[in-house]
């Protein structure tokens, strides 16, 4: 087996990418990319009634918003059909599968027949060891030979050694009547041929390795490091559905979770390193290992993943979290920013990314950046200027007017101001807040001054004193 290790992301594309997905592609990603080693992207789009290119797209967008780089192209399942049938017949020519002619009729009589007699109902073909010379002229489809007795052993990295009885394996078909390969068969192939030497994937997947691992012994081929990784349920411990919130990855991203974020609490959704909660990418590939992914199903919970998000929004670089926020707006379908917002809400990240778990949070604390004189104020802003507020402002504008414009300046005029008035500083807040953002609840007044600059800020405060 090749020293480098591969592995591979493989989702049908008949919807979006499902956070569970989401998951995989992690672990997978982490994996390869903390050895030096490659992370590939198969598309499974054999089923062809269920394809859409729509879907493709979504799985793609998902990816690159969670920044799970792939190496090399994207590889389509459904245009490697020639190498799978090559497969199918180099089987047959090695003795490890045959044609079988049953009728569909045949094949149900033999079930029902085994029903009523309590036996396995599992199809193991009259066809199997017949001398070709008997093949009449009629449509066949190609089955591998499921080995006669004995058990078979998947060496599973997370679940151990699960032993399956060979009797529990049928004589599975390889080549539908049509010539068309099935499923089994094509992930076996491109496994092997894309050189993947890590298959991580749900454990819903752990009793097709058996009937997988029959294809690669009759190729003669070696059998990839398996490892099945426990499904994700919701909070309530029942299998993560719509009633638990959102399912697809894009989802999170249209609600204004940070992708850093995202990665963070997926890898901690069935893996752990210790008792670390908050870590970056790089400590997550250096500490990611598949023996650290437990054996039970891990359970979603959204007040988890704020946590972990507002710890990565606090810690984001501002200029790459403007850009990530930019995206969001875009992803959300709201109005981008303007150049100036966009300058001015990276200038104030300083005071914003604080305690904020989302962006639409943290949009939320910028309002004052975003928004356009005259300052319009909300309803619990507006009784902080009263008439007496007002005449207050007015007072205040000149003293601002040629003061050097640095906190430590503002902090003594403002509260020099309020002393000469006969009351403290928190009894200008109000007024202050809804001259300069239209809200009770905003950023320090001084972090808004300082964004605002003089210029803008002496326009509010008289805009509001009038």
């Amino acid at each position: 087996m090749c020293s480098e290790i591969v592995t591979r992301f493989a989702p049908s594309p008949t919807g979006f990418l499902h956070i569970g997905g989401a998951r995989t592609a992690l672990f997978n990603w982490l994996y390869a990319r903390g050895r030096g080693g490659k992370f590939l992207l198969r598309i499974e789009d054999t089923d062809r009634a269920r394809y859409t290119p729509e879907a493709t797209e979504a799985i793609l967008q998902g990816l690159s918003w969670l920044g799970l780089d792939h190496d090399g192209e994207v590889v389509s399942q459904h245009e490697m059909a020639p190498r799978h049938v090559e497969v199918a017949h180099a089987l047959l020519e090695k003795g490890a599968a045959f044609k079988c002619f049953a009728t569909q009729e045949e094949i149900e009589s033999f079930r029902e027949a085994a029903r009523a007699e309590g036996r396995s109902t599992l199809y193991r073909s009259p066809w199997r060891d017949a001398d070709p010379a008997s093949h009449p002229d009629a449509p066949f489809v190609i089955r591998i030979k499921a080995p006669d007795g004995g058990q078979t052993v998947i060496r599973d990295q997370v679940q151990g050694d699960v032993t399956i009885d060979n009797a529990q394996l049928d004589d599975m078909i390889l080549l539908r009547s049509d010539g068309s390969p099935v499923y089994m068969l094509a992930v076996v192939v491109d496994d092997h041929d894309m050189g993947v030497t890590h298959v991580i994937r749900g454990d819903d997947h752990l009793n097709n390795a058996a009937r997988q691992m029959m294809i690669y012994h009759g190729m003669g081929w070696d059998v990839p490091v398996w490892a099945h990784i426990p499904l994700i349920h919701g909070s309530d411990g029942k299998k993560l559905s719509k009633r638990h919130g959102a399912l697809g990855a894009q989802e999170y991203q249209v609600m204004g979770y940070p992708a850093a974020g995202m990665r963070n609490y997926l890898a901690r959704l069935g893996w752990s390193h210790g008792d670390d909660e908050f870590f970056s990418d790089a400590q997550a590939m250096e500490w990611f290992d598949i023996d650290g992914i437990r054996k039970s199903p891990a359970q979603f919970d959204l007040k988890k993943l704020g946590n972990i998000c507002g710890q990565h929004i606090a810690v984001a670089d501002d200029a790459a979290l403007r850009h990530e926020i930019e995206e969001y707006l875009k992803a959300a379908g709201k109005n981008p920013l303007t150049p100036k917002q966009a300058e001015g809400l990276e200038k104030a990240m300083y005071c914003l990314k604080e305690r904020a778990k989302t962006f639409p949070e943290l949009l939320e604390k910028g309002e004052f950046i975003l928004t356009s004189r005259p300052v319009q104020q909300d309803e619990k802003a507006a009784k902080a200027l009263d008439t007496v507020s007002r005449g207050i402002l007015r007072e205040l504008t000149p003293q601002l007017q040629d003061v050097s414009w640095e906190r430590e300046t503002l902090e003594d005029v403002l509260n020099g101001f309020a002393t000469a008035k006969g009351t403290k500083f928190g009894a200008l807040a109000g007024p202050l807040r809804a001259a300069l953002a239209g809200r009770a609840v905003t950023p320090s007044v001084f972090d808004m001054m300082l964004v605002l600059g003089r210029d803008e800020t002496l326009a509010r405060l008289t805009d509001a004193a009038s």
